[in-house]
């Protein structure tokens, strides 16, 4: 096949909606959606503050199967408020998580699928959007003793904020080279750190340190796909039949804390430094 003809026939992962991006991962047909937008379970605080709250809130939750394997999704719409976690779609999120754990417990096998497009804490709801990503990481850590919990970051907003720490703490990330990843997103750093130390408008920049490609050279991320529905389909359905991973990222912390201690904090970090830096850590 020519390199034309593959490139038209792959369909973009990242184009798509939460909700697309999810049927695109289930099953056909297993697409079962959990406090949908007709249920109309929406942030109170939004319209307090003269914002127009979405009916989903911007989080999609469905039960289904991939490959006959039970899984439960949370797909965040990164297009709604910068795909931001409040009240009630980290408590969609957290609640999937819990109940996937409980059936675990109940001998229901069941994984977890997260797609994160998100800026972090949604600001207009503050302490409730923190405490809700608070219960994200614990639901996480708690099901992922049993099934995979699998990160998924396609892009265009990346994964920032607490719900980057989410991400970290899945048993498999996935990301595409128009991914981001990073706990502070770029304009939070230029305003700490001055716009000579980190220029937020310089895209290159920006992505050869915290996109996709950069973070699987880097070893902190499991896998790098293709903007393509198929392929990531493929790498989340590997990892299923893989099962849980015999150590999680988040607990080789001893090894990358050996690693920054060794940093020089000098000059100007550059992609290749921080490739070499984490060099390895992969075993």
């Amino acid at each position: 096949m020519t390199d034309s003809a593959r490139l038209l026939n792959q369909h973009s992962f990242i184009e798509l909606g939460a909700r697309q991006r999810a049927r695109a991962l289930l099953d056909a047909g297993s697409f079962r959606e959990l406090l949908g937008p007709f249920d109309r379970v929406m942030s109170p605080w939004l319209a307090m503050q003269g914002v127009v709250p979405q009916a989903d809130d911007g989080v999609v939750v469905a039960k289904g199967t991939v490959d006959g394997r039970p899984v439960v999704i949370a797909a965040i719409e990164g297009s709604f408020q910068g795909g931001s976690m409040g009240e009630v779609g980290g408590a969609k999120m957290a609640g999937a998580l819990e109940l996937a754990a409980e059936d675990n417990r109940n001998g229901i096998p069941t994984a977890a699928i997260l797609l994160l497009e998100t800026g972090g804490v949604r600001l207009q709801e503050a302490n409730l959007g923190l405490a809700a990503i608070a219960e994200i990481h614990a639901a996480i850590v708690d099901l992922r003793q049993y099934q995979p919990v699998i990160g998924v970051v396609a892009g265009s907003v990346g994964c920032f904020g607490g719900m980057s720490i989410a991400a970290g703490l899945c048993s498999y990330l996935l990301v595409t080279q128009e991914a981001r990843l990073g706990l502070n997103g770029p304009q939070v750093i230029e305003q700490e750190a001055g716009i000579e130390e980190y220029d937020s408008r310089d895209r290159p920049f920006i992505w050869s340190l915290t996109g996709g490609e950069q973070r699987f050279a880097s070893a902190l991320v499991d896998g790098f796909a293709a903007d393509d529905v198929a392929d990531v389909r493929q790498q989340v359905s590997g990892w299923l039949k893989q099962g849980v991973p015999d150590m999680h990222r988040s607990s080789q912390y001893p090894l990358f804390l050996q690693r920054l201690a060794s940093l020089d904090t000098e000059p100007q970090i550059d992609p290749q430094s921080v490739r070499t830096l984490y060099q390895g850590a992969r075993s």
